[in-house]
């Protein structure tokens, strides 16, 4: 049945998310840097649970694709927003949006992928899926991919993008990926859902869509502005355990996608496989195709730079996940063993922040 009532758990978590935004923006709170960090990401958990019971209820009532959609873009347009607002600021942000989007593409494709299938795999043993609408996903990556990180290495100037083609490979990537959105909603949909996926409900559950989603993205912006205050202790603290600088934007991705992270792996735990391709692929195809023009676009208009070509080193770990990514989707079964070796690669993707 359709309903519009908020559960006191629910209250409780976007009430406990806004004070605490509010204030560690408004207040200089005392303390270690570790355990104000450690504060930041306890309620940042909280408010996760949250995000992924709205999401799922969502999920419910409109099936796939929508349902994985509605969490995807509500997650994406925010962190777009997030980096928007970080190159607009103060200080130096040239490479904001290359290496938060390289971040996000390993967290997604290396790191939450392969635990789910790794999860799913063990306990169900193999995973079907929908080829299809797996292989849109990951085409749509590996073009988006390339554009972003290697066309500049060999046709920009200093790893950006001149304006004049800066501008054309934004017009083109909005063009494509809208054209994706149309596809995979209309004349599509049949690809990206399992073979008995639940039908969308009735139209006595759209006033409760309308609320679920306007909770989703109240639970969800705390999560977001925290993740954002918290670069400056995370910066410290790194600093002070001696890692490199480059780790707090993973640590940050990490916990901006992490309801959509809970929500994958539950789905891989209970062998929806084709769920957990809709919200992770889904998830880096709308980061790549709204991040990537956002920024071109602002760095055209303010002249700000946008520096996007990546090192040899990140563009060979990105296309080797890329590359085990296809083959797998070219099995009859996922397995346990497929998530292991994304796992792995997750790994040397760490190794290579240190280097």
């Amino acid at each position: 049945m359709p309903s519009t009532r908020l559960d006191p758990i629910d209250l409780i978590r976007i009430i406990v998310g806004w004070v605490t935004v509010a204030l560690f923006a408004l207040v200089a709170i005392p303390g270690p840097p570790a355990l104000l960090l450690a504060v930041i990401i306890g309620v940042i958990l909280f408010c996760s649970f949250g995000v992924v019971k709205q999401a799922e209820r969502l999920a419910h009532i409109l099936g796939d694709p929508y349902g994985s959609l509605v969490l995807t873009l509500s997650i994406v347009i925010i962190e777009v927003i997030l980096i928007v607002a970080v190159l607009l600021g103060p200080g130096e942000s040239a490479t904001i949006a290359r290496d938060s989007v390289m971040a996000v593409s390993m967290i997604i494709m290396a790191l939450v992928v392969g635990i789910s299938f790794l999860v799913g795999g063990l306990r169900h043993g193999g995973l079907v899926h929908n080829g299809t609408g797996a292989q849109t996903y990951l085409v749509l990556i590996l073009m988006l991919s390339a554009v972003a990180f290697a066309v500049p290495v060999f046709l920009g100037v200093d790893g950006q993008y001149l304006r004049g083609q800066g501008i054309a490979v934004a017009v083109a990537t909005i063009v494509l990926y809208a054209f994706f959105l149309w596809r995979q909603m209309g004349a599509q949909a049949a690809d990206f859902q399992d073979a008995a996926a639940a039908l969308p409900q009735g139209s006595a559950f759209r006033g409760e869509v309308v609320f679920r989603m306007l909770v989703l993205v109240v639970t969800v912006l705390p999560i977001v502005w925290l993740s954002h205050d918290m670069a400056g202790l995370m910066d410290i603290t790194l600093a002070a355990w001696g890692a490199p600088v480059a780790l707090a934007g993973v640590v940050i991705a990490m916990i901006v996608f992490l309801p959509e992270t809970i929500t994958t792996v539950r789905a891989a735990w209970g062998a929806e496989i084709q769920r957990v391709i809709n919200l992770a692929h889904g998830a880096l195809v709308s980061t790549l195709g709204l991040t990537i023009p956002s920024v071109l676009i602002i760095g055209a208009v303010t002249g700000q730079p946008v520096v996007l070509a990546e090192s040899p080193l990140n563009l060979l770990i990105l296309g080797m996940t890329i590359a085990v990514t296809a083959v797998t989707f070219t099995a009859r079964r996922i397995t346990a063993v497929h998530g292991a070796v994304l796992l792995v690669i997750f790994g040397m993707y760490v190794m290579a922040l240190f280097h």
